[in-house]
Parts: structure tokens; sequence; C-alpha cells
């Protein structure tokens, strides 16, 4: 089922990434950029739950689908952490650390479904937690303003982005403490 409204709307996060980047490439202001672009974050980002509860309710799973879901969310945050970076909103320690793991993590999934063993580092709790403080952390950053009159985004925005760099450590070293019965078991 390559192309179902679930996995259509999963295209859109990976499309939305050239879009939310050149916002801040044209001429307008950046209170302009920075509101456009959380915007566009905010919807794409949606898009993350959306899919994944159309495609259950639609019967629209596949196995692409559960392949692409995750690496559209990944090319998002990713994409959106160096946005941060280059524009010193984000410090590029939380980026690599981020960046970091989820490619760590992909490299052991990956590994493990050649070895048969998905199950020990199938998604948990911890590792959604992490997505929802970033997903919150990032649209925070990229707004950098008062928000409702009340809240300094960047103030909530660094926060949560270093708690999602802690959180992002914390379910590394879960996901690895899981894996490693198998790596023992299989390493030569």
């Amino acid at each position: 089922m390559f192309l179902t409204i679930p996995t259509v709307m999963t295209w859109t996060r990976i499309v939305a990434i050239p879009l939310i980047v050149g916002i801040f490439y044209l001429d307008m202001t950046p209170a302009s950029q920075n509101l456009i672009a959380t915007a566009m974050f905010v919807v794409f980002a949606a898009t993350d739950w959306l899919d994944g509860f159309l495609a259950r309710k639609l019967n629209q799973t596949s196995s692409f689908g559960a392949f692409l879901d995750p690496v559209a969310d990944k090319f998002l945050v990713c994409a959106a952490l160096l946005v941060l970076v280059h524009l010193r909103r984000a410090d590029v320690f939380v980026a690599l650390i981020i960046i970091g793991r989820e490619i760590a993590i992909s490299a052991l999934r990956e590994w493990m479904a050649l070895i048969g063993a998905t199950k020990s580092v199938a998604v948990h709790m911890l590792g959604k937690i992490k997505t929802t403080v970033q997903m919150i952390a990032i649209p925070f950053l990229l707004f950098d303003g008062i928000l409702f009159g009340v809240i300094n985004t960047n103030v909530w925005g660094t926060w949560l982005i270093w708690l999602s760099a802690i959180l992002t450590v914390w379910s590394m070293a879960y996901y690895l403490k899981k894996a490693i019965p198998e790596i023992r078991a299989r390493a030569k």
C-alpha cells in the first residue's frame, strides 16, 4: 500500500522540510518567518498522530507505512534542529545528541530486525515522551517570542529541548540495555 491516505500524509512531512527551511530565506520580517515556520511545523507534526490514527481506522496499515512514518518524523525533527542551530536558538550539542541518537537507534533497530529480535527494541513509552517533548520544544524555539503575552517561548523551548536531550540519552540507554543480550549472543 504505497499511496494510501495515511502514507500520503506521512510523505507530506518529508515534503514540508524544504518549505519550513525555505521560510527563513524569504524576504519577510523575522516575526513573520517565525510564525509561519511554527504553524507549518505544528500542522505537519500533527500529521504524525493523524496518519497513524487513519491507518488503523481505515485499515490501511502497511509495512511501507510503518517504515516511512519514523523516517519522516526523524527528517522533520533533524531539519528543524539544524534550522534552530543555524538561527542560534538551539545549542549544537543538543542537536548532536538528538540526531546522533536517532541514527544510532535506527541502525540498532535495523540490525535487530535482521537478526529477528525487533521486540527487544520496540517503541517504548520513554521514546514517546521524548518525542512529545521535542515536538513541543521545537515550535517554541521556532516561534521565538512571547506567546499570549505571557509565555517566553525561547526560554521554555530552551528548557524543553535540553529536557528532550536528557530523555534522548535515557531512551537510548534503555533501548541499548534491552538489545545487549541479543548483541552479546551474536557477537563473534
